[in-house]
């Protein structure tokens, strides 16, 4: 087991784990055919965006729709992690994967490190999910009836979570602060300001409880794993 106080950043290619990597590769390819789709309509949605994108549940199916404007299916809790909404979305998002994902994959095992992710992303979808179909349990439709989420950020703020439970001291570096931050201060800030945001405080169209999702799922999964919690798995692993 690593340090809990140091690691190293994956430094090639050839050296990033194998979920990691995976990962980097399909999102890439998602990507790409999400440009192709787009291509062939005048706008930022496609058919990969209409199916696979996460949309509001409860949105009656008999509401007139623009074209590829879509509906909720139970698959896109999952398929809405590998999509992004532009290069700069995909670029920040692999970059943080790639950053604390290949150290995590290192210290947890490729099928531990498998599990988190996933969890991680259905916890972002469920609670954003939430969030934006509690509306339609009214009468009105509001207006984000017709936006979907998308991102990985979700699951790699998940991971994110995980590396300071894991690597609590570790410092990281921001380009516009003159001083490291320990990555269990820079979690918790950074889930002060989502839920500073996700409650209206803001005016953007991030996805602040998506975030939250993936944050607290990756917390709980590694206190569960580290028998913190009063559920205990049978052996402490990590």
């Amino acid at each position: 087991m690593a340090s809990p106080n140091s690691y190293q950043a994956p430094s090639g290619f050839s050296l990033i784990p194998p979920v990691v990597k995976n990962l980097l590769i399909i999102n890439g390819l998602v990507f790409l055919a999400q440009l192709v789709f787009r291509m062939q309509t005048s706008g930022q949605l496609g058919l990969v965006e209409e199916w696979f994108a996460l949309w509001p549940a409860g949105v009656p199916r008999d509401v007139p729709r623009p074209e590829h404007f879509g509906s909720f299916w139970p698959w896109q809790l999952v398929t809405t992690a590998f999509l992004h909404g532009d290069f700069f979305h995909l670029l920040f998002n692999m970059f943080g994967l790639w950053m604390f994902g290949g150290v995590v994959e290192q210290t947890l095992g490729s099928k531990r490190f498998a599990i988190l992710y996933a969890v991680c992303v259905l916890g972002a979808s469920l609670l954003q999910l939430a969030v934006v179909s509690y509306p339609f349990l009214g009468d009105a439709l509001p207006a984000n009836a017709f936006f979907p989420t998308v991102g990985a950020s979700g699951g790699v703020l998940g991971v994110l979570a995980a590396f300071a439970v894991l690597y609590p001291n570790q410092p990281i570096y921001l380009l516009f602060l003159p001083v490291p931050i320990p990555a269990k201060w820079f979690v918790l800030g950074y889930a002060a300001i989502d839920l500073f945001g996700g409650f209206g405080f803001t005016n953007s169209n991030i996805a602040h409880f998506a975030h939250l999702g993936g944050m607290l799922a990756g917390f709980l999964l590694l206190q569960y794993w580290r028998g913190r919690l009063p559920v205990t798995p049978s052996a402490r692993t990590v």
